[in-house]
């Protein structure tokens, strides 16, 4: 029988439509196993799969709609005994289940051979059909008791009508953001203009533009945004069939599937995420006799969280398995070769644990279909570094292992800091920075010292390594401004700094460690769009992309990752750290914690805990505004409200007009929560330290949080809520309910 030729436009529906139906018939096959029947659970399962057998009827595809019938057959008859037994609720069993799970692999078997020919092929399905109709006539449903009924109501169908939505190609909204992208860079040489041409219409002119730039930038990115449940939802599967090929029970637990990244970062996470939850069940959770001989509930655990943190998305998975220990690896890693003997002897245990991410390390002797072959974890790390992202291990001994992810939003357009080496710009990811410091000759002399053979800066009772970027680039060295600092340059007999100019050093976060990288010159931040590096250039590993900037001049992008690979940082790091144990060990800094210093009313010495701290900026008096009575200032396309601490601290009541008091205010801006930034206005901004706060004292008076020792110094440290509570309580009402 000839078969019609199929529209194209009509497949492509069609298999959009399939897809999300299936995907939405898993899940709710999975929750079944999970709790006794739900009425709501199984009409919506018989819905899809009704009509996935409908949207078969237009199109030439007997087979997929004879397994879809089938399918709803069962389905219904499972309603009957639902309808029937309204006074007792019934589990499915294991057999259903598994058959169900089976159905719905074989759709997707169907569905991915009619995406790649438009036609089923040629497989018979007659003994998965036969199967589902031998359940119908067994009626294999298991009654339980009342007690164990749950309330439906925690399960219920939200009707959401379709006309509030409508499906868009994905290559649509990538076009967008492109554009989004381009009109970023013409905005950024505008104000560039604006800034030579001291026009005040023209001045006024291009802020309108930047905001509505910075607003439309803003709900496009949006529209690119999912959340990380479109990953999650797929692990319940996953994890039920690993659990029963390993002999195990599981069960997952998630928080934060709401937390929405951009769909780019989605796509370049879903394998990591996955390898990690199957080594957690692989490798960590044990089996049900080992964790009763443990005294461990036979059931394990895979926590899944995700939340915002520092304009990141921080990502943990974890398990209550067994955990790593140390030696075991470390012996498993000199049985492989991968570590000698005297290396082992001098690791420490968090080196040790780092080890899973060598390439080539395994813990299992035997290969299996999931583990043993030594590949996977190297590929998680490096698909992170990729993204800018960085992970960390944390495992107890019998307690279990948390992988922590750190990643960006995006990836497309983002701030970052222009610096300059040689007479040229390049930019680095704001993401990556840690602080900036600018070091006048003497201050040089006396904080910089070369540690066996390794210069370093002496930040805050830790020792920073230090790399030259025009060292690393093989500037010439008489074009620096910086080339007479011989102690970061040559590293073989490096003399002290004897330069009369200033020294810049931008410190960085990468992996697990800090390092200094000395520049010419610091500019400025700006949102930036990364653009891809021609095939010539990449084989340049320390550079990610390019970008254009406001003067229409190309720079490229430092991959401060494999910059610090390029330099051997993690050598020098741990050459530091070996010859000093006391110091930089994360024993001193577990309870050690970052906090921003600064002048408030009265002179008083104030501080913020930098994790609470979005962004410091410097802005006219003139642009603070006020919107009834709350005063508000402009910033990258939001409008935040401004908090003067002379209000809270001098019971001053009336909100003084600040342009009459100062030209420029200090603005630090904070975030209690994800949903709220307010600006602090401040006298001075002093600087940021590491403090371990063991010495605390009561709160001294409202807006308070505690009183604590700092550099010697007594310094009142700020409860954000309260200070926001003591002026406009209805911010944080507003902040909650969003």
């Amino acid at each position: 029988m000839d078969v019609p030729e199929l529209d194209d436009d009509d497949i492509q529906a069609f298999l959009i439509e399939s897809y999300e139906n299936l995907e939405q018939i898993e899940r709710d096959i999975i929750n079944l196993e999970k709790t006794s029947v739900n009425k709501e659970t199984i009409e919506r399962i018989y819905r899809s799969l009704h009509t996935l057998k409908g949207n078969c009827g237009f199109l030439p595809f007997p087979k997929l709609e004879s397994l879809a019938h089938a399918g709803e057959s069962l389905l219904s008859q499972l309603r009957e005994q639902r309808k029937n037994s309204e006074d007792s609720n019934f589990q499915v069993t294991p057999q259903i289940i598994s058959t169900l799970l089976k159905t719905v692999d074989t759709i997707r078997q169907i569905l991915t051979q009619i995406k790649a020919t438009k036609y089923e092929g040629e497989k018979d399905y007659s003994s998965l059909i036969k199967s589902l109709t031998q359940l119908q006539e067994t009626q294999q449903i298991i009654f339980t008791s009342p007690v164990q009924q749950i309330n439906e109501s925690l399960d219920t169908s939200t009707n959401t009508s379709d006309s509030a939505y409508i499906r868009v190609n994905v290559s649509l909204l990538d076009q967008m953001m492109n554009l989004v992208g381009e009109l970023v860079l013409t905005r950024n040489q505008v104000m560039g203009f604006a800034d030579r041409l001291k026009d005040s219409n023209f001045a006024t002119t291009c802020q309108r533009l930047s905001l509505i730039t910075s607003q439309l930038q803003e709900g496009v990115m949006k529209t690119r945004l999912q959340p990380i449940s479109t990953i999650w939802q797929k692990f319940p599967r996953i994890i039920r069939d690993l659990a029963i090929a390993n002999g195990k029970q599981v069960e997952v637990e998630m928080q934060g599937g709401d937390t929405e990244l951009d769909k780019s970062i989605i796509e370049a996470i879903k394998d990591p995420l996955t390898h990690l939850v199957r080594n957690c069940i692989d490798h960590g959770i044990e089996s049900p006799s080992d964790r009763i001989a443990s005294g461990k509930p036979t059931t394990g655990k895979i926590f899944l969280k995700a939340f915002y943190e520092n304009g990141k998305v921080n990502l943990e998975i974890g398990d209550d398995g067994h955990g790593l220990t140390p030696a075991q690896l470390k012996a498993r890693a000199q049985q492989q070769g991968l570590i000698t003997p005297a290396q082992a002897a001098q690791m420490s245990d968090a080196e040790a644990i780092d080890l899973i991410f060598l390439p080539g390390f395994s813990t299992t002797e035997q290969v299996t279909n999931l583990s043993g072959r030594g590949v996977g974890m190297d590929i998680v790390k490096n698909n992170i570094d990729k993204i800018n992202g960085t992970i960390e291990v944390n495992s107890k001994s019998g307690k279990g292992t948390i992988f922590k992810l750190k990643i960006p939003l995006t990836l497309t357009i983002l701030p970052a800091l222009i610096i300059t080496s040689g007479n040229e710009r390049y930019t680095i990811p704001q993401t990556s920075l840690q602080e900036l410091v600018r070091l006048e000759p003497e201050q040089a002399i006396t904080s910089i010292e070369v540690f066996y053979d390794v210069p370093v800066y002496h930040l805050r009772d830790n020792l920073i390594p230090l790399i030259n970027l025009n060292q690393i680039l093989q500037f010439n060295s008489q074009e620096s401004t910086v080339h007479s600092q011989q102690s970061i340059v040559n590293s073989q007999n490096p003399p002290l700094p004897t330069q009369n100019s200033a020294l810049n050093l931008v410190i960085i976060q990468a992996d697990n460690y800090q390092f200094g990288l000395v520049v010419d010159t610091i500019e400025d931040i700006q949102d930036i769009v990364v653009k891809p590096l021609g095939k010539q250039l990449k084989f340049l590993s320390i550079f990610a992309g390019a970008t254009i900037l406001g003067d229409g001049t190309v720079a490229l992008v430092i991959d401060v990752v494999n910059l610090a690979k390029l330099a051997c940082v993690e050598a020098k790091y741990k050459q530091i750290s070996s010859r000093l144990p006391d110091a930089n060990t994360p024993q001193e800094t577990q309870e050690r914690q970052m906090i921003l210093l600064f002048i408030g009313p009265q002179n008083a010495p104030m501080g913020i805990p930098l994790a609470n701290t979005y962004r410091l900026e410097k802005i006219p008096a003139s642009a603070v505004e006020k919107v009834g009575n709350q005063q508000v200032m402009r910033s990258y396309g939001q409008i935040i409200p401004l908090i003067d601490l002379k209000q809270v601290f001098q019971n001053d009541t009336n909100q003084p007009d600040l342009a009459t008091q100062t030209d420029t205010l200090q603005i630090v801006i904070v975030s209690p929560n994800s949903q709220l930034s307010v600006a602090l206005i401040v006298e001075q901004i002093l600087d940021i330290v590491e403090e371990s706060l063991t010495v605390k004292g009561i709160p001294s008076r409202p807006g308070v949080m505690f009183c604590a020792v700092i550099q010697g110094q007594i310094t009142e440290i700020l409860d954000i809520e309260a200070v926001i509570r003591i002026t406009n309580p209805y911010l944080l009402s507003v902040g909650d309910r969003e």
